[in-house]
C-alpha cells in the first residue's frame, strides 16, 4: 500500500511540475533516485506517464490520465449538474465560466470550463490549481468553511501575489465576512495581473461548499458598476447547481 501511495504522489507531482526530471522529483520527495526511477517506469508502462518528446530525460502526464479525466467528470453528479447552468451563464455574460473544487485547504482545482467568444479572454486549463485566499473561487469556498479551517489556513501563511492580495489575516477575515453577506467573492488582479473574477459556492444539503462557479474576464472589460449584477448572476448559477445536486 505504501508503494501505491508513493506512486500516486509521484503522479501528482509530475502533473504539477511537468516536464520534470528524475533528479527534480528525487529532491522533492527525498527518496533514492532508483526508487523514483522505478516508480516513473511503472507508471509509464501503465500509460499514466510518458517521456517528453523534446527531452526524453523529462517526464509528463500520459494519455491514460487525459482519457480518464473527461470520463470521470462526465460521470460525476457535479459535472452533470453544473454544465447547463455554466453554459447559460456564459451566454448571459459572454465571459469565461469555470468550475473549481477545493483540494482540502491546499488549493482550488479547475475541473470544467466554458469559453466565451471574445478574441481576448481569460483561460483556465483543466487541472490548474490556485490558492484559496487569493482567488474568487477560493474565497467563495473559504467563506463557507468553519472558522477553524480559515484560521488553519492563515497559520500556514498567506502568500502575496500582487499589491492587492488579501495576505493580511485581518484583511482576509473582513473580506470573508463581506462574501458571507453578499453571497459572492470578487477578485480584481489579486492573483494574476490583468485578470478579474467573481465566484459563488456550490453547497450540499448541510451548507458545506463542494465547489465554486466563477466568471472571469480581462481587467479591461471589468466594470465596477456591474459588479452586483454579475455577482447576482453567479450566485444564481451556483444555487441552481446546488439544487440540481440535491435533486431539486
Amino acid at each position: 500500500m505504501k508503494s501505491v501511495t508513493r506512486s500516486l504522489r509521484v503522479l501528482e507531482a509530475v502533473a504539477q511540475h511537468q516536464p520534470v526530471t528524475v533528479g527534480e522529483l528525487t529532491k522533492l520527495f527525498g527518496l533514492p533516485k532508483s526508487t523514483v526511477q522505478r516508480t516513473l517506469v511503472t507508471l509509464a508502462e501503465a500509460g499514466w506517464l510518458r517521456a517528453n518528446r523534446k527531452d526524453t530525460t523529462r517526464w509528463e502526464i500520459g494519455a491514460r490520465v487525459l482519457a480518464v479525466r473527461p470520463a470521470a467528470l462526465q460521470g460525476s453528479s457535479l459535472f452533470a449538474a453544473a454544465r447547463e447552468p455554466m453554459i447559460r451563464l456564459r451566454d448571459t455574460v459572454n465571459e469565461t465560466i469555470h468550475l473549481s473544487v477545493p483540494d482540502a485547504l491546499q488549493c482550488m482545482v479547475v475541473v470544467d470550463r466554458v469559453d466565451c467568444d471574445h478574441p481576448v479572454r481569460t483561460f483556465h486549463n483543466i487541472g490548474d490549481t490556485s490558492p484559496l485566499h487569493a482567488t474568487a473561487v477560493g474565497r467563495a469556498i473559504l467563506a463557507r468553511l468553519p472558522k477553524a479551517d480559515v484560521e488553519e489556513l492563515i497559520t500556514q501563511g498567506l502568500e502575496r501575489f500582487s499589491d492587492t492580495t488579501p495576505a493580511d489575516p485581518d484583511e482576509l477575515r473582513a473580506e470573508l465576512d463581506r462574501i458571507r453577506t453578499d453571497g459572492y467573492a470578487v477578485n480584481r488582479n489579486q492573483y494574476r495581473p490583468g485578470v478579474c473574477a467573481l465566484a459563488a459556492p456550490v453547497l450540499d444539503e448541510n451548507g458545506t461548499p463542494l465547489a465554486a462557479v466563477g466568471v472571469s474576464m480581462p481587467d479591461s472589460r471589468y466594470d465596477v458598476d456591474r459588479e452586483s449584477e454579475w455577482g447576482g448572476l453567479v450566485v444564481d448559477a451556483a444555487q441552481e447547481i446546488s439544487g440540481r445536486l440535491l435533486g431539486g
